[in-house]
Formats: structure tokens, C-alpha cells, sequence
């Protein structure tokens, strides 16, 4: 193993290993522009330089807040890190209230922001804000020292030795970074991560990403904050990969075309999509070209790695992609070899679509309090399974409780949270962390997720029910882009349903029926009977007792800024229940 121990250490790696002319690069008013491995380095220590004859010291806490994915997040974030200070990232779409309750937890002195809307942001607490003295901006904006004003000050500074002393000092079990949980139940927590936890890492995780050592490209779009990007982030410094950057969500398609990556990550929402599109265009095809199109796509959703379907179906499967199922690797790009999925729980037909179009698409598992990655599937050498999250990476030890909650031990497990030792011990006990999900090991050693044990709930017959199963079954109609099951105490289980918009207007029209606005599509009798039949048909999939009979469909598409997802694209489900809370009465009769 590389004598890697601290985060700013890959990319000294890298420039001895795979010294590359893109290590990044950013879409800039129409152009990509690359940064080398030595100009990252140059950047990196001219920006540590800055910060020292500013009064940087070990410790000190440093905001980290961008928009949009982009080098200088790297660059501040391994300049901080040689001089000992901690970094916290922080989502760019949170609530006020949320930044200044980080702000003030964490006892942030310092923040970069990317642009002058986030400062906007912080502006508007400032007040609020008990240690914050100084905002740096990656772009240029009035009363603001810039990223270029910060190089250039480093530029002009003689104390590099001074830098080289305090990366010296480093040591690989100090605090490296404060991440503050998403807050699904409530107050985000602090996770306090070494230098240690997440080297650890990347390099037990690094053995899963079976790609060309310094000859791979990587488009990156999911926050550089969350810590399952970010450790993608480490790991592509440490195999040599060049990461370009997306412009934005919106942009995406558009940067994949450009860039033709050979591996992303993704959250499901986003193949989710990807997939509904493929048969949204099957469907407008008509005749032959359509039986043709959901043969080869039904033969995809069959996929067994290995050959494990038999000749017959590989023989079928290789017509399939001839006729149709390489177009759709071709319209992401014609280069695209791994998706790895994390955050939240993965259909499976996903991934067995996917990868018969000939793009390996594979599930990992983890937390934030475990750097993050405990599990993950991978192709290569039988060390694949369906329906499962893979088998645990490198050094890390995983058992089943008896309520078939997930243990882990590793020398990833966190810290800690920050200030908060009675809930540490809540979840660190005897050496092991307590996930608080619910799955099972095979006889081969892969883990499967079944759900979140805080997220069942007992019907009041006393029958458990596992939301989140129900709803990656139910989200595969077509009909509907984000549901939550409910019912805690009640008779039984019922769902709250944001239909896809987009789609189903689109199957009003072909249906000839007319609808004005969303409150006339999720009431109009038609469709409401749709939505049942769509259900119906699922329902087949469960026990009696887990059937969701009863529904409401809301109006509003739910998202991060509207407050029903979290910056990962998890449901808030107490925020959901509360602001739909009369839907939820009427469905029960209260």
C-alpha cells in the first residue's frame, strides 16, 4: 500500500504516478480548461501560503460552499488540509436557519463560496453568525477577496517552508473534516472525519473501480460536499483519472456528450430518469420498431452477469445490442464503462438494464459516520451479485444484529459527532457503528439492503411494514416520479404520490383527455383511475397487509428547495407528512 496517510497527499501521488495535463478540468464560457497535476500542486500550496499570512491556523474551521462542482473545491480543500485546519462542507440549497446553525456548531472562522449568490446567502446570517471573520469567493465579487486575489497574494509569498512544516505536522488521525448529516430526522448532525478515516477509504474502496490506471476520464456532477463524491474525488487523484466537471444538472447531458467519460456516479433519481426517457421514446414508436424495442429491453431487464441466463439468452442479448441496446451507450457518449449508484436504494432492474447496454452499473453502500463506503458491487472476478449492495470493501468487518440491523468495524468508522458524545455512544458500541438499516449477508458474504430500521413502521394489526421497498417497487410505473408510504399506528398502509408531470400529461393528450393545470390532473377521475390500476398491478408484488389500496396525489413537484428532499435526493418524510398532513387525515377518514 502507497505511503498515502493524509488527504493532500494524493496528489502528490498522482503527480509521481500519473502526472496528468487534465487532472480537472471546467466548462468556462464555452471552453474546457484543464488543470494539471503540477498546476493543482502550484495552486494548492500558493493557496496554503495565502492562508497562513492570513492567520489560518491548525484547527480552525473553513467553510466550503459551492453551486457547482469545481477545481478550486479541491484546490482550497487540500490547501486547508496541509495546514492542519478542518474543512466543512456545507450544501449550497439549505435553509438559512441551517447555515447558521452549522455555522455557529462547527465555530466556522472562515468560508469560501463560490459565487456572489452564496454570499448573498451568508450575508443574510451574518448576524446570526458568532465566529465567522473572513469569506473568500472562487469568482470575483465587490468587498470580497477572490480565489485569483488569494493565488496571486501566495504567489508573491516567501513561506513555503512554513507550509512544508505545517503538512509535517499533520497528523493522520487529526479531525480533516466536519460533515454535517443531511437531517432527514432532524437537526443535522456533525461527522467528524480524519485524515485516516477517509484515506482508509479510498484505498480499501480503490480495488472496486476496475478502470485504466492514468487513462480513465470521469464526469463529475454530484456535490463535491457529499462525502461519496468527494471519496470518488480522492480516489481518481490516486488512480490517475482526469475529473472534468459538469456545468450543472441541466447541463448534463450535454457535458457527456462532450466529455464521452468512461465512469460516473450517480445517485438512482438520475438513471431513474435516464431509463423513464429510453421508454417514454420506446412508446411513441409504433409497429414492428416498437415490438422490436421492448424486446431488446425486456431482454435487458433479465440480465444475469457471468452468463448466468445461459447461451440461448446470450445469444439473444447480442442481437439485442446490435439492433438497439448500443444506441443507448452511445447517446451517453459511446465511452461510458462504470456507473457506480449511492445515496439511496437502487432498483434492480436498473442496473441489470444498464449493464446489458454495455455499461456496468453497480450499487454501493454506505454512510456519511463511515467515509463513506462499507460495501460495493464490482464485475470483475465473480464479485457481483443481483439484488445486492456487494460484499465489504477491503478492512472492513460487517455482522448481522439480532433485529438484523447492519454492524460495521473498520478504521473508517468516524470520530464521532462533533460535540455530541451521548449520541456518539448511541451509535459506536463495543467497536462496532450501528447503522440503524436493516439487511442480510448470503452464504457468498454479499449484503443486502432490505430497509431503514428508523423508517418501518408497525400497522396498528401489528404487521411491520418496510417503506422504503415498497416505494423502489412503486416507482417503476412511469406514472409516478417520487412516492412515500405512511401509516404508523394505522389500520394500514397508505402512500403520498408527485405523479411525473411530464408523463403523465403526456398520456392525458395521447387519452384525449383534458387538463389545465396540476390540480386538475391529480383530480381528474381518469387519471386517478390510472394511478389505481398502476398500483394494482404492483400491489401483486406484497403481502396483504403491506398493499398500498389508498393514495393521494399532491400537486407540487417535490424537490430540495421546496424542502422535500434532502440535497442527496432523499424524502424528508416528517416535512412531507406535516405539509400534506390534510391529504394524509382525509386518506384515513381523521
Amino acid at each position: 500500500m502507497p505511503n498515502i496517510t493524509r488527504i493532500f497527499d494524493f496528489i502528490y501521488y498522482q503527480n509521481e504516478k500519473y502526472p496528468l495535463a487534465d487532472a480537472f478540468a471546467d466548462k468556462v464560457n464555452g471552453t474546457w480548461v484543464k488543470t494539471s497535476t503540477q498546476n493543482y500542486i502550484d495552486k494548492t500550496n500558493a493557496l496554503s501560503r495565502a492562508l497562513l499570512q492570513l492567520g489560518v491556523k491548525p484547527a480552525d474551521k473553513i467553510a466550503l460552499i459551492t453551486s457547482t462542482n469545481r477545481s478550486e473545491w479541491n484546490i482550497a480543500d487540500s490547501a486547508i488540509a496541509q495546514l492542519g485546519a478542518v474543512t466543512v462542507p456545507i450544501y449550497p440549497n439549505i435553509s438559512e436557519s441551517e447555515y447558521a446553525y452549522i455555522f455557529n456548531h462547527s465555530e466556522c472562522k472562515y468560508c469560501f463560496v463560490s459565487d456572489a449568490t452564496l454570499f448573498q446567502k451568508i450575508q443574510a446570517v451574518f448576524p446570526q453568525l458568532n465566529f465567522l471573520e473572513k469569506v473568500f469567493c472562487f469568482d470575483a465579487v465587490d468587498r470580497l477577496q477572490s480565489f485569483q486575489d488569494l493565488i496571486a497574494l501566495g504567489n508573491t509569498l516567501q513561506n513555503q517552508e512554513e507550509v512544508e512544516q505545517a503538512k509535517a505536522a499533520v497528523n493522520p488521525l487529526a479531525l480533516a473534516s466536519i460533515i454535517y448529516t443531511s437531517g432527514t430526522t432532524g437537526q443535522p448532525k456533525g461527522v467528524m472525519l480524519s485524515h485516516n478515516n477517509l484515506v482508509k477509504n479510498v484505498l480499501f474502496a480503490s480495488s472496486r473501480v476496475n478502470l485504466p490506471l492514468g487513462k480513465t476520464v470521469t464526469l463529475s456532477f454530484l456535490p463535491c460536499c457529499h462525502v461519496f463524491e468527494r471519496v470518488l474525488l480522492y480516489c481518481y487523484q490516486y488512480k490517475g483519472f482526469s475529473t472534468y466537471y459538469a456545468e450543472s444538472i441541466e447541463h448534463i447531458a450535454e457535458n457527456i456528450k462532450e466529455v464521452r467519460p468512461n465512469m460516473m456516479t450517480v445517485v438512482p433519481r438520475l438513471l431513474e430518469k435516464v431509463y423513464d426517457r429510453i421508454i417514454a421514446k420506446g412508446n411513441e414508436l409504433t409497429g414492428f420498431k416498437k415490438q422490436l424495442f421492448f424486446w431488446a429491453t425486456n431482454l435487458a431487464e433479465q440480465y444475469e452477469p457471468y452468463g448466468a441466463n445461459g447461451a440461448i439468452y446470450e445469444c439473444k442479448l447480442k442481437i439485442a445490442r446490435a439492433l438497439i441496446l448500443n444506441k443507448f451507450k452511445a447517446g451517453l457518449g459511446g465511452r461510458l464503462n462504470l456507473i457506480i449508484s449511492g445515496s439511496a436504494a437502487l432498483q434492480d432492474r436498473l442496473p441489470r438494464f444498464f449493464t446489458a447496454a454495455g455499461i456496468n452499473t453497480v450499487e454501493g453502500y454506505g454512510l456519511t459516520e463511515t467515509s463513506p463506503v462499507i460495501a460495493v458491487n464490482d464485475y470483475n472476478n465473480h464479485n457481483y451479485k443481483s439484488k445486492t449492495v456487494g460484499k465489504p470493501i477491503d478492512g472492513v468487518t460487517i455482522k448481522i444484529a439480532e433485529d438484523g440491523e447492519i454492524l460495521t468495524r473498520s478504521e473508517c468508522v468516524m470520530m464521532g459527532y462533533y460535540k455530541d458524545p451521548v449520541k456518539t455512544n448511541e451509535v459506536i458500541k463495543n467497536g462496532f457503528f450501528y447503522t440503524e438499516d436493516i439487511g442480510e449477508l448470503d452464504e457468498d458474504g454479499f449484503l443486502r439492503i432490505t430497509d431503514r430500521k428508523k423508517e418501518m413502521f408497525k400497522t396498528s394489526g401489528g404487521k411491520y411494514v418496510a417503506p422504503q421497498t415498497l416505494e423502489n417497487e412503486f416507482k417503476k410505473s412511469l406514472f409516478i416520479e417520487q412516492i412515500m408510504v405512511v401509516g404508523e399506528g394505522e389500520k394500514m398502509p397508505v402512500a403520498l404520490i408527485q405523479p411525473d408531470f411530464d408523463y403523465v400529461n403526456h398520456w392525458a393528450t395521447q387519452n384525449k383527455i383534458d387538463v389545465v393545470n396540476n390540480e386538475q390532473l391529480i383530480t381528474h377521475p381518469e387519471i386517478i383511475k390510472q394511478f389505481q390500476a398502476e398500483l394494482d398491478a404492483i400491489n401483486q408484488n406484497f403481502g396483504r397487509w403491506e398493499q398500498i389500496k389508498v393514495f393521494a396525489l399532491t400537486p407540487n413537484i417535490w424537490s430540495v428547495d421546496t424542502g422535500e428532499l434532502t440535497p442527496t435526493l432523499k424524502l424528508k418524510r416528517k416535512y412531507i407528512k406535516q405539509k400534506f398532513i390534510e391529504l394524509y387525515n382525509k386518506m384515513y377518514n381523521h
